[in-house]
Protein backbone atom coordinates (compact mmCIF):
# COMPACT_ATOMS: atom_id res chain seq x y z
CA UNK A 1 0.00 0.00 0.00
CA UNK A 2 1.48 3.24 -0.53
CA UNK A 3 1.41 5.94 2.40
CA UNK A 4 -0.92 8.88 1.94
CA UNK A 5 0.59 12.26 1.49
CA UNK A 6 -0.13 14.96 4.11
CA UNK A 7 -1.85 18.03 2.68
CA UNK A 8 0.83 20.42 1.96
CA UNK A 9 0.20 23.09 4.91
CA UNK A 10 2.11 25.99 3.05
CA UNK A 11 0.63 28.27 0.43
CA UNK A 12 -0.44 26.99 -2.93
CA UNK A 13 2.20 29.70 -4.70
CA UNK A 14 5.49 27.62 -2.76
CA UNK A 15 4.92 24.78 -4.45
CA UNK A 16 7.19 24.57 -7.35
CA UNK A 17 9.07 21.66 -8.05
CA UNK A 18 11.12 21.94 -5.36
CA UNK A 19 8.24 21.55 -2.88
CA UNK A 20 6.70 18.15 -2.49
CA UNK A 21 4.32 16.61 0.39
CA UNK A 22 4.54 17.07 3.13
CA UNK A 23 5.95 20.49 2.84
CA UNK A 24 8.69 20.18 5.16
CA UNK A 25 10.90 22.37 2.44
CA UNK A 26 9.06 24.24 0.05
CA UNK A 27 8.49 27.57 2.13
CA UNK A 28 12.21 27.75 2.90
CA UNK A 29 13.36 30.01 0.37
CA UNK A 30 10.35 32.43 1.10
CA UNK A 31 11.68 32.95 4.47
CA UNK A 32 14.60 35.11 2.61
CA UNK A 33 11.87 37.70 1.44
CA UNK A 34 10.26 38.41 5.04
CA UNK A 35 11.95 41.67 6.74
CA UNK A 36 15.28 40.53 8.44
CA UNK A 37 14.83 39.79 12.34
CA UNK A 38 16.71 38.25 14.85
CA UNK A 39 16.11 34.27 14.41
CA UNK A 40 13.11 33.34 16.58
CA UNK A 41 14.05 31.18 19.64
CA UNK A 42 12.34 27.50 20.59
CA UNK A 43 12.62 26.46 23.67
CA UNK A 44 12.75 22.60 23.93
CA UNK A 45 12.34 20.80 27.35
CA UNK A 46 13.23 17.14 26.96
CA UNK A 47 12.99 13.92 29.73
CA UNK A 48 14.98 12.04 27.79
CA UNK A 49 18.35 12.70 25.66
CA UNK A 50 17.21 10.32 22.83
CA UNK A 51 14.74 12.69 21.88
CA UNK A 52 17.06 15.78 20.95
CA UNK A 53 18.64 14.27 18.14
CA UNK A 54 15.16 13.28 16.53
CA UNK A 55 13.55 17.15 16.90
CA UNK A 56 17.40 18.71 16.16
CA UNK A 57 17.45 16.93 12.81
CA UNK A 58 13.45 17.80 11.91
CA UNK A 59 14.73 21.63 12.52
CA UNK A 60 17.10 21.23 10.06
CA UNK A 61 14.97 20.04 7.50
CA UNK A 62 12.09 21.96 8.11
CA UNK A 63 13.30 25.27 9.49
CA UNK A 64 16.78 25.74 9.78
CA UNK A 65 16.68 29.33 10.69
CA UNK A 66 15.34 29.60 14.13
CA UNK A 67 17.66 28.92 17.18
CA UNK A 68 17.32 26.07 19.48
CA UNK A 69 18.01 25.87 23.53
CA UNK A 70 17.65 22.66 25.43
CA UNK A 71 16.27 22.03 29.04
CA UNK A 72 16.89 18.66 29.66
CA UNK A 73 15.34 16.49 33.45
CA UNK A 74 16.51 12.83 33.00
CA UNK A 75 14.58 12.34 36.26
CA UNK A 76 11.64 13.22 35.21
CA UNK A 77 10.55 9.90 33.29
CA UNK A 78 12.51 7.94 36.07
CA UNK A 79 10.28 9.83 38.90
CA UNK A 80 7.05 9.29 36.63
CA UNK A 81 7.95 5.46 36.48
CA UNK A 82 8.88 5.22 40.37
CA UNK A 83 5.60 7.10 41.41
CA UNK A 84 3.01 5.58 39.16
CA UNK A 85 1.53 8.65 38.65
CA UNK A 86 1.39 12.61 38.05
CA UNK A 87 1.92 14.24 40.75
CA UNK A 88 1.43 18.17 41.67
CA UNK A 89 4.88 17.61 42.62
CA UNK A 90 5.85 16.90 39.10
CA UNK A 91 3.63 19.40 37.80
CA UNK A 92 5.67 22.45 39.73
CA UNK A 93 8.71 20.60 38.61
CA UNK A 94 7.17 21.79 35.20
CA UNK A 95 6.44 25.22 35.45
CA UNK A 96 9.55 25.84 36.85
CA UNK A 97 11.61 24.35 33.52
CA UNK A 98 8.72 26.07 30.96
CA UNK A 99 8.96 29.74 33.09
CA UNK A 100 12.55 29.90 33.27
CA UNK A 101 12.50 28.87 29.66
CA UNK A 102 10.35 31.75 28.86
CA UNK A 103 13.12 33.67 30.73
CA UNK A 104 15.13 33.00 28.34
CA UNK A 105 13.49 34.93 25.20
CA UNK A 106 12.02 31.83 23.93
CA UNK A 107 9.14 32.68 21.50
CA UNK A 108 7.45 29.28 22.03
CA UNK A 109 8.08 26.37 24.40
CA UNK A 110 8.24 22.83 22.65
CA UNK A 111 8.07 19.60 25.15
CA UNK A 112 9.28 16.50 23.72
CA UNK A 113 8.00 14.36 27.00
CA UNK A 114 4.89 12.32 25.78
CA UNK A 115 3.80 11.01 29.21
CA UNK A 116 3.37 14.19 30.90
CA UNK A 117 0.34 15.80 29.14
CA UNK A 118 -1.38 17.18 32.37
CA UNK A 119 1.52 19.00 33.45
CA UNK A 120 2.11 20.59 29.99
CA UNK A 121 -1.07 21.79 29.77
CA UNK A 122 -0.69 23.32 32.81
CA UNK A 123 2.39 25.07 31.60
CA UNK A 124 0.11 26.40 28.29
CA UNK A 125 -1.85 27.93 31.03
CA UNK A 126 0.50 29.64 32.62
CA UNK A 127 2.13 31.42 29.84
CA UNK A 128 -0.11 32.34 27.21
CA UNK A 129 -0.08 33.54 25.00
CA UNK A 130 3.05 32.10 24.76
CA UNK A 131 3.05 28.71 22.47
CA UNK A 132 3.31 25.91 24.52
CA UNK A 133 3.22 22.37 23.03
CA UNK A 134 2.60 18.84 23.96
CA UNK A 135 4.64 16.84 22.18
CA UNK A 136 2.10 15.17 20.58
CA UNK A 137 -0.93 17.23 19.37
CA UNK A 138 0.32 18.26 16.41
CA UNK A 139 1.01 15.22 15.53
CA UNK A 140 -2.75 14.11 16.78
CA UNK A 141 -3.96 16.78 14.59
CA UNK A 142 -2.75 15.36 11.16
CA UNK A 143 -3.56 11.76 12.08
CA UNK A 144 -7.32 12.99 12.57
CA UNK A 145 -7.16 15.03 9.25
CA UNK A 146 -6.20 11.49 7.53
CA UNK A 147 -8.11 9.39 8.81
CA UNK A 148 -11.31 11.12 9.52
CA UNK A 149 -13.19 11.33 13.06
CA UNK A 150 -13.74 7.08 12.92
CA UNK A 151 -10.30 6.45 11.90
CA UNK A 152 -8.59 3.53 13.07
CA UNK A 153 -5.12 4.42 14.15
CA UNK A 154 -1.81 2.89 15.34
CA UNK A 155 -0.77 4.26 17.89
CA UNK A 156 3.03 3.36 19.17
CA UNK A 157 5.38 3.40 22.71
CA UNK A 158 8.30 2.32 23.72
CA UNK A 159 7.55 4.05 27.12
CA UNK A 160 4.55 2.36 28.62
CA UNK A 161 3.35 5.80 30.44
CA UNK A 162 2.55 7.10 26.84
CA UNK A 163 -0.15 4.67 26.13
CA UNK A 164 -1.94 5.92 29.40
CA UNK A 165 -1.78 9.45 28.72
CA UNK A 166 -2.22 9.68 25.32
CA UNK A 167 -5.52 8.25 24.51
CA UNK A 168 -7.58 11.24 26.38
CA UNK A 169 -5.91 13.55 24.21
CA UNK A 170 -7.21 11.50 20.80
CA UNK A 171 -10.49 11.59 22.61
CA UNK A 172 -10.63 15.69 23.38
CA UNK A 173 -9.77 15.83 19.58
CA UNK A 174 -11.94 13.28 17.87
CA UNK A 175 -13.78 10.73 20.57
CA UNK A 176 -15.12 8.27 17.94
CA UNK A 177 -11.85 7.74 16.58
CA UNK A 178 -10.24 4.09 17.30
CA UNK A 179 -7.07 3.55 18.78
CA UNK A 180 -4.73 0.26 18.36
CA UNK A 181 -1.81 0.28 20.84
CA UNK A 182 0.94 -0.80 20.86
CA UNK A 183 3.96 -0.97 23.04
CA UNK A 184 7.30 -1.73 21.86
CA UNK A 185 9.55 -2.30 25.52
CA UNK A 186 12.44 -3.95 23.67
CA UNK A 187 13.00 -1.09 21.36
CA UNK A 188 13.64 1.47 24.20
CA UNK A 189 15.89 -1.51 26.00
CA UNK A 190 18.13 -1.57 22.87
CA UNK A 191 18.09 2.67 22.51
CA UNK A 192 19.40 2.95 26.62
CA UNK A 193 21.92 0.51 25.38
CA UNK A 194 23.17 2.67 22.51
CA UNK A 195 21.93 0.23 19.97
CA UNK A 196 19.66 2.55 17.66
CA UNK A 197 19.68 -0.35 15.02
CA UNK A 198 18.54 -2.71 17.31
CA UNK A 199 15.85 -0.24 18.34
CA UNK A 200 14.72 0.44 14.88
CA UNK A 201 13.99 -3.55 14.18
CA UNK A 202 12.32 -4.21 17.35
CA UNK A 203 9.92 -1.51 16.95
CA UNK A 204 9.45 -2.45 12.98
CA UNK A 205 8.68 -5.98 14.07
CA UNK A 206 6.18 -4.36 16.70
CA UNK A 207 4.52 -2.59 14.18
CA UNK A 208 3.03 -6.03 12.86
CA UNK A 209 0.12 -5.80 15.59
CA UNK A 210 -1.21 -2.45 13.59
CA UNK A 211 -1.51 -3.67 10.13
CA UNK A 212 -5.34 -3.08 9.39
CA UNK A 213 -4.77 0.49 10.91
CA UNK A 214 -5.30 3.69 8.81
CA UNK A 215 -2.22 5.26 9.56
CA UNK A 216 0.01 4.96 12.33
CA UNK A 217 1.57 7.39 14.79
CA UNK A 218 4.82 6.92 16.64
CA UNK A 219 4.24 8.54 20.58
CA UNK A 220 7.92 9.93 21.10
CA UNK A 221 10.20 11.65 19.61
CA UNK A 222 12.84 8.74 20.33
CA UNK A 223 10.46 6.22 18.66
CA UNK A 224 10.78 8.63 15.44
CA UNK A 225 13.54 7.48 13.94
CA UNK A 226 12.53 3.73 13.47
CA UNK A 227 9.65 5.83 11.33
CA UNK A 228 11.35 4.19 8.02
CA UNK A 229 11.54 0.71 9.06
CA UNK A 230 7.84 0.89 10.60
CA UNK A 231 6.88 2.25 7.30
CA UNK A 232 8.86 -0.19 5.46
CA UNK A 233 7.67 -3.24 7.56
CA UNK A 234 4.02 -2.40 7.88
CA UNK A 235 3.05 -0.23 4.19
CA UNK A 236 1.24 2.43 6.35
CA UNK A 237 1.92 6.16 6.54
CA UNK A 238 3.67 7.01 9.91
CA UNK A 239 3.51 9.58 11.06
CA UNK A 240 5.83 11.42 14.04
CA UNK A 241 6.15 14.21 16.21
CA UNK A 242 8.76 15.84 15.68
CA UNK A 243 7.99 16.81 11.90
CA UNK A 244 4.25 17.40 12.88
CA UNK A 245 5.36 19.69 16.08
CA UNK A 246 8.01 21.66 13.58
CA UNK A 247 5.04 21.95 10.87
CA UNK A 248 2.69 23.22 14.00
CA UNK A 249 5.09 25.81 15.72
CA UNK A 250 6.33 27.39 11.16
CA UNK A 251 2.42 27.63 10.97
CA UNK A 252 1.67 29.65 14.51
CA UNK A 253 5.12 31.73 14.18
CA UNK A 254 5.36 32.17 10.45
CA UNK A 255 2.12 32.65 9.59
CA UNK A 256 2.57 35.11 6.26
CA UNK A 257 4.01 31.47 5.20
CA UNK A 258 1.34 29.21 5.74
CA UNK A 259 -2.16 31.29 5.37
Amino acid sequence: MRPTRLPCVTPPWCQAATCACPCDNGALALIALLPQFPPMRIALIHAMSASIPPIEAAFRRMWPEVTLMHLLDSSLATDLARDGCLTPAMTDRFLALARYAKSTGADAILFTCSAFGPCIEACARALTPTPVLKPNEAMIEEAIALTGPNGRIGLMATFAPTLTSMPPEFDAVAPDATLVQCLAESALTALNAGDLAGHNAAAAIAAGVLHDCDVIALAQFSLSQAAAEIAAATGKTVLTTPDSAVRKLRRLLLPALTA
